[in-house]
């Protein structure tokens, strides 16, 4: 009855189905039969409500039950000629078929039941419930006795669903029929290969296994969400085409020159010297393939299973006493790391591309090869990790941010009587629940209604919409039955309890105390830990019982006083009643064994203070409503991570079990296999979190190469794709959302009243006790104003509502902001504001005193130069520059009152010099004399190079500094020098500005601190027991912030962008709390293994199970009972094994400590608790990805903000922005000094001949081919090869030299004007060089780098106009972003050098173990920069931290004598290290986010601009570079004829496709005598068609004609005598004239003709008479 109400009122104009009838098809087909007689087709398109799927809107009208299923005219226009028809099922969903082509007839009654079967909703679910029951069978390694007859019903059951859809759609290709869509040919293959293989007498049952697998693919045509999301990550892999092929590209060229660099230099190892096989040792040097396989004599590292490796340059790896360095052996990993040839090379590069356990290659690169390599590595790092991933990441966001403008855009296009018709339905909604709301309020006392409107009103608003769905989908009934049963007002005694509950829940101080408890809630949970004392633990519990007595309390007053129907409506309660109910059932359980892990949802309690806390139901609710957007993006992330294990399952399942030799001797399968469902998950979860290679190494042993590498790629590729889609979804959703509709709850706006009161309570007795009288304002802040709340929280974004504070604290000190200026200017010294004006008296033009440049500043106050005053008194005595002073501030001096004109608030700039009255001149001229030198260029540089050369003497302090006496002089000389120096520095400063602006000003406090280390660390080299002191020296590498301004732009940007998030980082913190609790309720003193000293394995737990066991084994001593450095002991070391699961560096290690866990004191064993893995999962989602989402977004939507207009971003300075247009055009396509054209014909024809676009052609193709010959080179190849390869590689060359010579005969000296020509040339005379340096026995480099050397010209398929337009595109927003980039990496290099200095003096002499070795240390600075380096790139940092955590007797020697050196111990420093690195870690990642920002912003504005329609610099210039090919002359006119070809030969946006004549002359261009056509005529008209009509554009053009004719000033004196338009008028005129006059002599020659003829013949017939009278006579 409702529904059929709605559908009549929804239905402003009702339109009737019509059932498809043969009529109907008859008039269809006589449509499209006129249709193809027209010539005219009208342009309709889809209707996007009546797309398939979709449900009928209500403005047809109701469905008629007996059209149900039933073939009806297609209610679309588009589809009237399109021989189709529709079908509705019982949800109104738009189903369409083609009513021709087909196996049967629409009206045939055996494909109409096929049509009712195949749209009916339960054919639908049940195919889904056969597909996902066939998953699960899927997933089974032991199939049941009964799993072959499961196997056949599924295939009967599939075949009968393509049977039903081959009736219903027909055989047909074509839209709506079967082979239409691509997944019914996948559901067609699949079937008909089962049934082949089943009734086949061939064994395909291998095969048989992988290919059912398809069938997990169904799921997605079942979805339509799934299916839209699989075209779009389609359409989005096309977009990505460009950055795939140039990603490939230097993936090939890193990996041709890996292979030069590194060819077989990872088989030189240290091998024992064998005096009896010294001939074959030396012999084997000398390439021999029969290499040494004797492995016991290399020499091993502790604890390393490939040898060590060496090389033979110094710095280099060495060999230890009686080993030498040889080539012998396979390469490391079981030969699977190398570069040997360029397929193994191309792996190696993916691998550092992807940053896959990169520390290990580096460490072998490093040991055989050198530390100078290093370099390779840092380019690599910084091509891939950065460049290529950022391009990955600014196409991605771009189409995302195109997919929603075009969802946006269909949303638009909804036809307006169905927006009209939701509309009215969405206001009978509402008159319903208003009317149903009066009809209950008025059966209900008075009493009640006040009472329950007062204490729900806030809820009832926030979840109307939540209960108007729960009515929706229950029955009138129930809600009578739950109102009667819920709603308590039972007599007047109850009713007064009720009011007094409800005063007591409503009181501030109840929330206040609340809010306490659950701090204290969460810091009692955060104090559990391993081992407890007795006394602890008895705590412990009685907090637990306490607090659970609280909540409950709150719970039962709050249902009281809400009544119970009222109080689950608030989501909040429910979830406080869930807490509830956990920490009694927590009770009764508490003793049950086995139930542990039930303790663990005790940090569900954390959550409470979410509450409160509005940042916090910002992200929530920004995190929600993502997800629920992107539900059907996840279901198909799920898809596919389901599909890859199963496939895994199958395709190595086999493999694992017959091979398993192969990878462990006892035959014991390794923790990460694919035998089974679980274990095949999660190596595809491993591979997904970016640790692939491992594994991969694994499954080349035991299947092969071939069809490992498939999969792997598969898994990267796709896996990547669609986490990357995600989670740039979820970046935008958090860095664009609006949060003008979020207020505050109750409990939040009493939080923050009972703040009021305290603080109002403080001052009053404080100012009773100080006896001081005080204005006191009357009204009292005992309530938050609503309208103020609403308005500090409208029109913010949810970066701005990340920094928020206190309302009520915002409101109080906006009352007294005047007095508390002076520690406002302290905090925020550092960032300059861009509405307050810096005047500065002295120098102001030049004085480092200014955050930012003065006039930059003003121009953006608005401070012009004719609103300036000179005000005389802020002028100080030693002044050279009169402040100017707007006359905003002066008419705010004036209003001041008078008791403040004395205080600090007046406003004065950082530059102004406190002045003081003294009589005489002499102190004025000094201190003008100081302000001169502090202000001098040369002195400022001066302190600029004194500041360089004390930071970078630093980097000689290293563990060799002791043996170099004379370099150890010096340096405590320049010590004291420079200590000297910065001290008459800051005299001089002090004198020239005074105390209070030196103070006032952020960079001087910090070289006020940086003096004083100075000083400390010279007073700590003079005293023994203050020596600790110079550690500290560290720090005067800070005093490079202050002295060059790109560090300090770069560093205000990241105070502007990161310090405003500090509320979202309390947000992600507070879920690592959460598990960081968890995991010590489930692995708290579970960690401890029995350790054999002899193997340095665990003991298996059949020999020692227990703490007791191991200890009462003894071998001369007990065994270690040792624990993991890393663990869950407490909630401190847990943050800590967070962090390294969060980074993937050491979260194997700690995963496996986790699966192999029992019990307390029990000894751990084999993936005992296997299922522990879902700990870590649910981390690395809920605790790593989103919140990296939300902090991402949020410094995104921060960057946004303070953009500085114009389209220049916030890290660089002034004149790098006037430096952009330089830069575009580096990336120009020619040399701007255009070569003249030869006049010789000789060099003519050579000119062209080389100038020409096939010629350019064949060099890359020559390029190319010179790549594949060295990619076909091999370690191990023979000796023809050789020689082929030699005569190939002379036979570039002299082509080359060819090439060089012909562009020498034609452009003269012109050929060296050209940068790429000199490089050419350079690269022809060094391969000549190096082929013929060997004939004499010389060798300047190796054969190998001499290739590399001649390959390198195939950088020019990256020169803008010779290479691909697409690389160029891709390159250009990586030029353009280079001085924020370099920016930003100095402050990188900074902190890296600062780090390096610590770690030298901190753990230059750890113990070498796991990460610390003898390349990767901190023994010098080099080394020191190294390990630096790994860090920022997130790799092997664990293993250091492990070598570091080196403090006990047992793992280190605190008495160890190092040579050289008064240091003794190799110890570390657990605590140190950790700051050390988790600082480093938090510092950089910062500071890297903030440059990929920076890249992918400049990324989507080069595209936005592109997709506007305006012109840029480039385009006018590609113009006249085109124009100079027609008119070589520089005429500035061509002739009308060329008109057409020039238009054809530019670039987009000008470029005009063949035909144009029509077009050009529909321009109406002047023309000049001869039919010449000027060039800015044309560039004129060309820019009005790109850019249209508007303002904008009128301004552009006559800005192009003024800046043209200064240029060109003859242009003034031409005039055009016609233009293209009127000259085809004449032609067209001139031609109808002459058709017409040709058509009157036509018409005139025949008439003459037919007179002539007709004269003809009268005089032959009176010739005829003449001659006939003769004869009668």
């Amino acid at each position: 009855m409702v529904a059929s109400k709605k559908l009549k009122m929804a239905s402003p104009e009702p339109k009737g189905l019509i059932p498809f009838t043969r009529e109907s098809l008859e008039c269809m087909e006589q449509r499209i039969a006129k249709k193809h007689k027209e010539e005219h087709e009208e342009d309709l398109k889809p209707n996007v409500d009546l797309e398939v799927g979709k449900e009928l809107p209500f403005v047809y009208g109701p469905l008629p039950q007996e059209m149900v299923s039933e073939p009806l005219e297609d209610v679309d226009a588009y589809y009237h000629n399109q021989n189709t028809f529709m079908v509705l099922n019982k949800k109104r969903t738009i189903f369409r078929f083609n009513a021709t082509w087909c196996t049967l007839s629409p009206f045939n009654p055996i494909r109409r039941i096929t049509i009712k079967m195949l749209v009916h909703p339960f054919f639908r679910l049940f195919i889904l419930i056969s597909v996902l029951s066939d998953c699960i069978f899927m997933t089974m390694t032991d199939f049941p006795h009964w799993g072959q007859n499961l196997e056949i019903t599924l295939l009967g059951i599939y075949t009968l669903e393509i049977l039903v859809k081959l009736i219903a759609r027909g055989t047909w290709t074509g839209p709506f029929y079967f082979f239409g869509d691509p997944w019914n040919w996948l559901d067609f293959s699949v079937t008909l290969f089962e049934h082949i293989t089943i009734y086949s007498p061939l064994n395909f049952n291998p095969i048989l296994s992988i290919a059912r697998n398809l069938r997990i693919l169904k799921i997605i045509p079942l979805n339509q969400g799934l299916k839209s999301y699989v075209g779009i990550l389609l359409h989005c892999l096309k977009k990505l085409t460009g950055a795939i092929i140039l990603a490939l590209f230097f993936l090939s060229i890193f990996s041709v020159i890996g292979m030069g660099f590194f060819m077989g230099k990872l088989k030189h190892k240290c091998f024992r010297w064998p005096h009896e096989n010294a001939t074959e040792t030396m012999h084997n040097r000398t390439r021999n393939p029969c290499y040494i396989r004797e492995t016991e004599n290399f020499y091993y590292l502790e604890g390393e299973r490939d040898a060590l490796l060496c090389g033979n340059r110094t710095d280099a790896s060495q060999c230890p006493e009686g080993y030498m360095c040889i080539k012998a052996g396979k390469n490391p990993d079981n030969g699977y790391t190398n570069f040997d040839n360029f397929g193994w090379a191309f792996l190696a590069l993916f691998r550092l591309m992807t940053q896959d356990y990169p520390e290990a290659l580096y460490h072998q690169i490093l040991y055989a090869s050198g530390k100078v390599y290093m370099v390779f590595f840092i380019a690599i790092s910084f091509w891939f990790a950065f460049y290529i991933a950022s391009l990955f990441f600014g196409i991605v966001v771009m189409f995302y941010e195109e997919e929603k403008q075009t969802t946006t855009g269909k949303a638009k296009k909804t036809d307006p009587k169905f927006q009209h018709t939701l509309k009215d339905l969405r206001e009978e909604d509402k008159a319903a629940e208003i009317e149903a709301t009066e009809m209950e309020m008025k059966k209900r006392s008075p009493t009640s209604v006040i009472t329950s409107l007062d204490m729900s009103d806030a809820a009832a608003v926030t979840h109307e919409e939540e209960h108007k769905k729960s009515r929706k989908r229950c029955s009138l009934c129930w809600y009578k039955f739950a109102k009667m049963i819920l709603i308590w007002n039972c007599s007047p005694c109850w009713l007064k309890l009720k009011e007094f509950a409800h005063v007591i829940v409503t009181h501030p101080f109840t929330d206040l105390f609340l809010t306490v408890c659950i701090i204290l809630n969460i810091f009692f949970l955060a104090l559990k830990c391993h081992p407890m004392s007795e006394e602890t633990i008895n705590v412990l519990s009685i907090g637990n019982l306490v607090f659970v007595g609280i909540f409950t309390t709150e719970m039962i007053f709050k249902i009281i006083a809400m009544h119970p129907y009222r109080y689950f409506q608030v989501g909040w309660n429910i979830y406080d009643s869930l807490i509830v109910f956990h920490g009694l059932a927590e009770l009764f359980v508490m003793s049950v064994y086995g139930l542990s892990s039930f303790h663990s949802f005790q940090v569900f309690q954390i959550f409470k203070l979410g509450k409160y806390w509005l940042t916090f139901k910002i992200l929530m609710l920004t995190l929600t409503n993502s997800l629920v957007a992107l539900k059907d993006l996840i279901l198909l992330l799920s898809t596919f991570v389901f599909f890859s294990a199963v496939v895994g399952t199958k395709l190595f399942g086999f493999s694992y079990r017959q091979y398993i030799y192969n990878l462990d001797e006892d035959c014991q399968p390794p923790r990460w296999h694919m035998v089974d469902f679980f274990h095949s998950f999660m190596n595809v979860f491993r591979i997904l979190c970016g640790e692939w290679v491992e594994t991969l190494w694994d499954c080349f042993n035991v299947a092969g190469q071939l069809s490992c590498v498939p999969f792997y790629m598969m898994v990267i590729l796709i896996g990547n794709l669609l986490i990357l889609y995600l989670f740039l979804a979820l970046v935008t959703s958090f860095s664009s959302y609006n949060a003008t509709t979020i207020e505050e709850n109750d409990e939040a706006k009493n939080l923050q009243r009972a703040m009021a009161r305290i603080k109002k309570g403080i001052h009053y007795v404080l100012s009773k006790i100080l006896c001081k009288r005080q204005n006191v304002p009357k009204d009292t802040v005992e309530s938050v104003n609503d309208t103020y709340v609403k308005e500090n929280i409208s029109d913010h974004t949810l970066s701005d509502l990340s920094n928020t504070q206190d309302f009520l604290k915002d409101k109080e000190r906006s009352s007294s902001r005047e007095k508390n200026t002076m520690t406002e200017n302290a905090n925020q010294s550092l960032i300059s504001s861009p509405t307050v004006s810096e005047t500065i008296p002295i120098a102001s033009g030049d004085s480092d005193i200014e955050n930012l440049d003065n006039k930059e500043i003003q121009n953006k106050s608005g401070y012009g130069s004719s609103k300036e005053k000179v005000k005389p008194s802020s002028s100080s005595e030693c002044s050279t520059v009169d402040i100017a002073v707007s006359e905003e501030e002066m008419i705010y001096e004036h209003e001041k009152p008078k008791h403040r004109k004395n205080s600090y608030e007046q406003r004065s700039s950082t530059g102004q010099i406190s002045r003081e009255s003294k009589k005489g001149k002499v102190w004025p001229n000094i201190r003008k004399t100081c302000c001169k030198i502090v202000e001098n260029s040369f002195f400022k540089c001066f302190i600029g190079l004194v500041t360089l050369l004390s930071t970078g003497a630093l980097a000689f302090e290293d563990i060799y500094i002791d043996q170099r006496k004379t370099i150890k002089t010096l340096l405590e000389y320049a010590d004291m020098i420079f200590t000297y120096i910065f001290i008459l520095e800051m005299l001089l400063k002090w004198m020239a500005y005074g105390f209070k602006a030196y103070f006032t000003n952020g960079w001087y406090r910090l070289d006020f601190m940086v003096v004083i280390v100075f000083c400390l660390s010279l007073i700590g080299k003079s005293r023994e027991e203050l020596k600790p002191l110079t550690s500290i020296k560290f720090l005067r590498a800070l005093r490079v912030l202050s002295q060059f301004e790109r560090l300090k732009v770069v560093v205000r940007a990241l105070i502007k962008t990161t310090l405003p998030t500090w509320n979202a980082v309390l947000v992600c913190l507070m879920v690592w709390l959460a598990f960081s609790i968890m995991g010590v309720h489930l692995f708290a003193g579970k960690f401890y293994e029995c350790i054999d000293p002899t193997r340095e394995e665990r003991f298996p737990i059949h020999e020692v199970s227990s703490k007791n066991q191991c200890e009462s084994l003894l071998f001369n001593e007990s065994m270690p009972w040792e624990n993991a450095k890393l663990n869950f002991d407490n909630v401190g070391n847990a943050f800590l094994s967070l962090l390294q699961v969060a980074t993937f560096n050491g979260w194997i290690d700690i995963m496996n400590s986790a699966v192999d866990s029992t019990q307390v004191n029990r000894q751990p064993n084999f993936e005992d608790n296997i299922y522990m893995y879902i700990y870590f999962i649910n981390f690395v989602i809920i605790g790593l990805f989103l919140p990296l989402t939300m902090l991402v977004g949020v410094i995104i939507a921060n960057f946004n903000k303070h953009k500085i207009k114009g389209g220049s971003n916030i890290f660089v300075t002034g004149k790098q922005n006037k430096q952009y247009h330089a830069l575009k055009k580096l990336m120009c396509e020619d040399s701007l000094k255009t070569i003249p054209r030869p006049r010789n014909k000789f060099r003519r024809f050579i000119f062209d001949l080389v100038t020409s676009q096939v010629f350019n052609i064949i060099i890359m193709v020559l390029i190319c081919f010179q790549a594949i010959t060295i990619m076909i080179q091999s370690d191990e190849q023979s000796q023809q090869m050789d020689t082929a390869l030699h005569w190939v590689n002379f036979i570039f060359v002299v082509l080359y030299a060819a090439e060089c010579v012909l562009k020498l005969i034609s452009f003269h000296c012109n050929y060296f004007a050209i940068g790429w020509n000199i490089f050419d040339f350079m690269v022809v005379v060094f391969s000549i060089t190096e082929l013929f340096l060997p004939l004499a026995g010389y060798y300047l480099i190796p054969p190998s780098f001499a290739q590399l050397i001649l390959l390198s010209r195939i950088i020019h398929i990256l020169r803008p106009g010779k290479g691909p337009k697409v690389f160029h595109d891709l390159l250009l927003p990586l030029v353009l972003s280079l001085p924020a980039l370099l920016n930003i990496s100095l402050l990188i290099f900074l902190v890296m050098f600062i780090y390096a200095i610590f770690g030298m003096y901190n753990f230059a002499y750890v113990k070498k173990e796991a990460g610390i070795n003898d390349v990767s240390n901190f023994e010098t600075f080099g080394s020191s920069m190294l390990c630096l380096f790994q860090v920022t790139i997130f790799a092997g940092w664990d293993g250091m931290l492990h070598a570091i955590f080196n403090s006990k007797w047992s793992d280190c020697d605190p008495e160890k004598i190092n040579p050289g050196t008064q240091v003794k111990g190799d110890c570390g420093s657990p605590s140190v290290g950790i700051i050390y690195f988790v600082s480093y870690i938090l510092i950089s990642w910062l500071i890297i986010v903030n440059m990929y920002i920076v890249f992918v912003t400049e990324f989507l504005n080069i595209a936005s601009k592109k997709k506007a329609r305006t012109l840029s610099e480039d385009d006018f210039r590609k113009f006249f570079q085109v124009w100079t090919r027609f008119d070589p002359d520089r005429t500035q006119y061509i002739d009308s004829s060329k008109l057409s070809d020039f238009a054809a030969a530019l670039d987009p946006p000008l470029f005009m496709a063949k035909p144009n004549r029509g077009q050009l002359v529909a321009m109406d261009l002047p023309m000049a005598v001869g039919d010449r056509i000027h060039c800015l005529d044309i560039l004129l008209a060309f820019t009005k068609r790109v850019m249209g009509r508007d303002v904008s554009m009128e301004k552009m053009l006559s800005e192009i004609e003024s800046g043209f004719l200064l240029a060109s000033p003859f242009k003034v004196t031409y005039e055009p005598i016609t233009t293209t338009l009127k000259r085809k008028q004449e032609a067209v005129s001139a031609t109808i004239i002459q058709r017409a006059y040709k058509s009157y002599r036509l018409r005139q020659n025949d008439k003459n003709a037919s007179a002539i003829h007709m004269i003809d013949d009268d005089r032959e017939d009176k010739a005829t008479k003449e001659d006939a009278c003769p004869e009668k006579a």
